[in-house]
């Protein structure tokens, strides 16, 4: 999702100088109450209200080993988690390992 335009902010810290509250802004400009605290939050602890750079997204630790993962898993289908762990000796912890399992659709 895109940042909110400068013009944007500026509309609302404007409005929000003139006393409209926090409600009030995000029904008059269609954007959220955290996002018109978290702006107003913001000019007032460090002056900026410029968009902040977006971070890339960061691949998945397991994402390499996704292929090793699930030929482990048909191999053996009652692994334990920490079982597949050890044999894809990766740093990823169990959640992780859990999580990867799911969004992968695979049987374990």
């Amino acid at each position: 999702m895109a940042a909110y335009s400068m013009d944007l902010r500026l509309r609302v810290l404007r409005d929000a100088d003139a006393g409209l509250a926090s409600d009030e802004l995000a029904e008059k400009y269609s954007v959220s109450r955290g996002w018109v605290d978290r702006l107003k939050q913001r000019r007032r602890e460090t002056g900026e209200i410029a968009p902040r750079k977006q971070t890339p997204w960061r691949t998945p630790i397991l994402h390499a080993q996704l292929a090793q993962l699930e030929a482990l898993i048909r191999k053996q289908p009652d692994r334990t988690l920490a079982e597949l762990q050890e044999a894809l000796r990766t740093p990823a912890s169990l959640p992780t390992l859990s999580r990867t399992n799911q969004a992968a659709r695979l049987p374990v």
